[in-house]
């Protein structure tokens, strides 16, 4: 697989795609955040500084999962995020990190994102935790955000934004625009007081009707 390099090309120009994809929805503005796609043992991450106006499958690094990378362009200073998360989560094909607007906002509380909507569930729980702040970049912060995964697909980053995985690149993407959209209509329904959280019961329901029915698995 890694030898090929149809199947390499083609994954450059899916993390090009989606990297654009991610500045058209509004989840990441300028240079901030980053995308990643495992590539076998390895994998294929935005460069450092990308935007979606210099992005190119030239510029895309390819680089191990303990930062050792190809090339002279440098990987995002989030790649130790990346690589923790596909070292622990086998399942783990392809890697989201934003500063999408609401998403930072909640992260700033430092709070879980709690159960006040079925959609929560689609992100493998009843909520969505929030690790603690850590320096970007920084070794903690890819151990306190690979260990929150654990159980869930997305998690908050504390005074910084979120991350999740998925089997593709667009089904990352596809959660990272759901968690913005669940972080804003949970401050909405806040201005209107504190809302109603969804039972145990309401999510034993929600979750076995969820394998029945293969719920999210087209997000």
């Amino acid at each position: 697989m890694e030898d090929d390099p149809v199947y390499e090309m083609a994954l450059r120009e899916q993390l090009v795609f989606y990297y654009k994809k991610v500045g058209e929805l509004g989840l990441n503005e300028m240079s901030s955040g980053n995308l990643s796609v495992r590539f076998g043992d390895k994998m294929l991450i935005s460069p450092n500084r990308a935007t979606a106006d210099n992005i190119t499958t030239e510029t895309i690094v390819k680089a191990t999962f303990d930062g050792e990378y190809e090339g002279d362009r440098k990987p995002s200073s989030e790649s130790p995020m990346h690589g923790a998360i596909y070292k622990k989560h086998p399942e783990a094909g392809a890697v989201v990190h934003t500063h999408s607007d609401y998403c930072v906002a909640v992260s700033c509380h430092v709070v879980t994102l709690p159960g006040f909507h079925y959609l929560m569930g689609v992100f493998g729980g009843n909520d969505v935790p929030c690790v603690p702040y850590s320096t970007f970049g920084s070794q903690s912060l890819a151990e306190d955000a690979s260990e929150a995964l654990y159980d869930r697909t997305a998690c908050l980053l504390g005074n910084h934004g979120m991350v999740c995985h998925g089997p593709t690149l667009k089904r990352a993407v596809n959660q990272a625009h759901r968690l913005e959209i669940m972080c804003r209509q949970y401050m909405l329904s806040r201005q209107l007081g504190e809302p109603k959280y969804l039972t145990d019961d309401d999510w034993y329901a929600f979750h076995n009707r969820g394998k029945e029915n293969q719920y999210g698995k087209n997000d």
